[in-house]
């Protein structure tokens, strides 16, 4: 009988501890559902509250001055490079020593890691190739461009390239399987970065042309629903890039899969965006090669390279512009069925924060401001003679860092929540310092700015910086936050107040994804909307009834 009994408490104990296990075994992977994304880390979704480090931040020297700048930002994810010219600097000879540093450090500073692969391409160039490729032109050739010249990018119809970049990037993957295998701290893979040829449209190579002068193979066809007939035919003006595009989509397509037979989680490219003119100064140049990288996955390239790269599961922008309509078009452009929308790289700048919000409200699974680390490369301006003993050290992201600060305690929950369909959220823009958000019965007014007299206009942001975000977790119940913001519930066709009431505004956070109260709002916080100020620290369950 004790024998029984001691049984049933083993299983009992062991039941209660699967799931944990299998939570805990459970890689790094993309869940769709009725059009929407979630990444799910450790069984559950994930929003990646992320910030990349400078480009040559990823050595033993350097990492001493990133990992307090993600501490103080309250980030929970670091992005950062592994260079292909550091792990095989002699053919066939790895050394993983970077990835190490980057895993180890991660964890101890309790973060999850987005590894970003510099191989072939960096912003549109083979900067980060080893030296025995750079000085290799005829095994590992270059593009060559319209004046028969060959240029500073290593050419995509080369089988030599890619067998190279191939074996590296398989060993680097084989590598993080076999020493991050149960602990998941690495959740996302960048494939190259910001492919594309800079200093020509194309390649011209002899080789190059012959394909081109060629038929349009029906793969292109069909995912762009085009006609037979050359490329030229077919494209006109787009139809270098085009070429380009279908060479490149390829080559990176081949990368993928090689490092997806040895670590098989989320595999991402990111993109220097198509600006148009007038957006930034010096990315005014509206050709393809000079304004922005020829064949990467731009706005206009994006279908192509989602039917020809299927081993790349997301494609990613890089956006440079606080344009609010901009931004909002990119955001539109790659939140797709089949793409779930991740920001990689954005501005570090407080102009960008609230486009976090923005991108949260079209279903984003994270958001990365780019240079976030205290080596004073990109933030820290120089003094007249440029001389180190007169740089000071840069300020932090603040309005980034408050946004993180806000929602890291809840990034589980709110990630759930967007997977779900019931997370909105408002920015202010010019015009717009007064929107609505829909939740069926309920609605929810944003005001944006204070003071808001009775009965006058929301006087909206001056910098329109102000944000809100309303997610519903029941029938009458949801989840408010904001910056500089006022959130007003009421029914349709009715004003707040009118046949509804407040039950209950409670402040408070999450802690280990239960809601801990902190205390109950009323009077001023309440009497006109739930209002959030600009220190934009507070979030509150509210329950709603009517009369």
């Amino acid at each position: 009988m004790m024998v029984t009994a001691l049984r049933c408490a083993f299983v009992g104990a062991l039941c209660s501890v699967m799931p944990l296990v299998l939570r805990a075994a459970e890689k790094p992977h993309l869940e769709t559902r009725n059009g929407r994304h979630a990444l799910i880390v450790d069984g559950a979704p994930f929003l990646v509250l992320g910030a990349q480090i400078n480009n040559s931040s990823s050595w033993a020297s350097t990492l001493p001055q990133v990992w307090p700048a993600l501490e103080d930002m309250h980030a929970n994810t670091v992005e950062a490079p592994v260079y292909w010219e550091q792990l095989e600097s002699r053919p066939g000879t790895f050394d993983f020593s970077t990835a190490d540093l980057l895993i180890k450090g991660a964890r101890e500073h309790h973060l999850h890691l987005v590894l970003l692969w510099f191989g072939t391409w960096k912003n549109g160039n083979m900067h980060y190739v080893p030296q025995w490729v750079k000085t290799d032109p005829k095994t590992y050739p270059r593009v060559i461009n319209a004046a028969g010249k060959p240029i500073d990018v290593l050419a995509a119809g080369s089988r030599n390239n890619l067998q190279a970049d191939q074996r590296a990037f398989a060993a680097l993957m084989h590598h993080v399987a076999e020493v991050d295998a149960q602990e998941h701290t690495v959740i996302l893979v960048q494939v190259e970065n910001e492919s594309g040829i800079i200093g020509s449209p194309r390649d011209y190579s002899t080789e190059s042309n012959r394909e081109f002068a060629g038929q349009v193979p029906a793969e292109v066809l069909r995912a762009l629903h085009k006609q037979p007939g050359t490329w030229t035919e077919v494209f006109g003006s787009r139809a270098d890039e085009t070429f380009q595009a279908y060479q490149q989509a390829h080559y990176v397509n081949e990368i993928a899969k090689a490092g997806k037979r040895e670590l098989d989680i989320p595999f991402y490219c990111n993109v220097w965006l198509e600006y148009p003119i007038g957006e930034l100064p010096e990315r005014q140049i509206p050709n393809p090669g000079i304004g922005w990288p020829s064949g990467g996955p731009t706005q206009t390239m994006l279908p192509l390279w989602k039917a020809l790269a299927p081993a790349i599961d997301m494609i990613g922008p890089d956006i440079y512009s606080d344009d609010r309509k901009f931004y909002t078009s990119v955001l539109d452009a790659y939140a797709r069925p089949d793409n779930p929308l991740w920001i990689p790289e954005t501005g570090y700048g407080d102009s960008y924060a609230a486009y976090l919000y923005l991108a949260l409200g079209k279903g984003a699974i994270g958001f990365s401001p780019f240079g976030v680390d205290r080596t004073g490369w990109t933030w820290a301006p120089a003094a007249p003679d440029d001389s180190a003993a007169h740089r000071r050290e840069p300020e932090g992201p603040r309005a980034h860092t408050s946004n993180y600060a806000l929602l890291a305690p809840m990034a589980r929950e709110l990630a759930q929540l967007n997977l779900e369909g019931k997370l909105q959220t408002a920015v202010d823009a010019p015009g717009q310092a007064e929107q609505e958000l829909d939740f069926g019965q309920w609605k929810a007014t944003v005001r944006f700015g204070f003071p808001q007299p009775d009965g006058r206009p929301a006087p909206g942001t001056p910098d329109h910086s102000g944000r809100a975000l309303v997610a519903q977790i029941g029938p009458d119940e949801f989840l408010v936050t904001g910056v500089d913001s006022s959130v007003f519930f009421h029914t349709a066709g009715h004003l707040p107040g009118i046949g509804s009431q407040i039950l209950q505004a409670e402040e408070g956070h999450y802690v280990d994804g239960k809601w801990v109260p902190l205390r109950l709002w009323n009077g001023d916080q309440t009497d006109r909307g739930l209002n959030f100020r600009r220190s934009g620290n507070a979030v509150v369950h509210i329950k709603m009834g009517t009369f």
